[in-house]
């Protein structure tokens, strides 16, 4: 038996330098002691919001990408904007800073729901990291209330130091989404870097594929569904663009695929999004068959 290799030193590859505040945040996803209370939260809201036309008006189904984000922007302008005018706008300003809170405070609402439909849909890191924005968020809505309530009751300094420490909480939450979204890619098509060959590239033998049956098959790299349905051949994305779940373990009927994971429907011809919570179509496949094999072509 030949001696084992012997080496003169050994060294672990390196982990890369993180700025602080990125390791902050991704310790956050770290937090297991949150999965009690992330499952619980989660699962009434699923309850709450099923599979239909509520969850797809809250995900942005309709919208052709996430609502929650774009809803953000009102509470985020008109607290900051209240925040201004409190700092520097002198008497003139106190009503129309006033204003501004009241307004922030009602269009939080539908954040909140589209933001809870969203992150019901998260496991992992993601749902832990949610968790703590959607607390910071509910503190920042918490302060900037009571401040409106201390406007409304004459009592001005009060009220202006909620709002200043609401708009805190707000940066914070506003720092932990930016790190959901462009961090750990919550609510991106889950298929934006796919790069599926440009050239005709067998993938199986059409014999080998059976009606309604639905397909995963190696395409270059990437995960492509072929079904047969009609005696046609088409092909999309095995990747839900929704969170990635594969759509191979889902039903086929009806020339639509189902996401076994959040029940996003898909027709097969094109990768239209038949309902929600997908936003984005599927990627579809040109198809051929030749000499007994069915090549794609992206």
């Amino acid at each position: 038996m030949a001696d084992s290799p012997q080496f003169d030193s050994y060294h672990a590859a390196p982990e890369p330098a993180s700025p602080a505040l990125h390791g902050v945040a991704e310790r956050l996803g770290e937090l297991e002691q949150l999965d009690a209370i992330g499952e619980s939260l989660a699962s009434a809201v699923k309850q709450a919001l099923p599979a239909g036309p509520v969850k797809d008006l809250l995900s942005g189904t309709w919208l052709g990408h996430a609502l929650h984000p774009l809803l953000t922007d009102v509470p985020i302008g008109t607290w900051t904007s209240a925040m201004l005018l409190d700092l520097l706008g002198g008497e003139d300003a106190e009503d129309g800073a006033d204003r501004l809170v009241g307004i922030g405070i009602l269009a939080s609402l539908p954040t909140i729901a589209s933001g809870l439909s969203d992150w019901a849909d998260t496991i992992g890191p993601d749902r832990r990291t949610g968790l703590v924005h959607a607390w910071a968020n509910s503190a920042a809505l918490t302060l900037y209330t009571a401040s409106y309530v201390a406007r409304r009751r004459g009592r001005r300094g009060l009220g202006v130091t909620l709002g200043l420490l609401g708009g805190g909480a707000m940066g914070v939450g506003g720092w932990i989404g930016g790190h959901l979204s462009y961090g750990l890619g919550v609510g991106v098509d889950a298929t934006t870097f796919e790069y599926p060959p440009s050239e005709w590239t067998p993938v199986l033998a059409e014999s080998d594929l059976g009606e309604g049956e639905p397909r995963q098959v190696d395409f270059g790299g990437v995960a492509a569904l072929v079904t047969k349905h009609g005696g046609r051949i088409s092909a999309i994305s095995n990747s839900c663009t929704h969170r990635g779940g594969q759509l191979d373990g889902g039903s086929v009927e009806n020339g639509c695929v189902t996401c076994p994971i959040h029940q996003s429907v898909f027709r097969l011809d094109d990768g239209s999004v038949v309902r929600g919570p997908a936003t984005a179509p599927q990627p579809t496949y040109a198809v051929r068959v030749k000499d007994g094999q069915v090549e794609l072509r992206g």
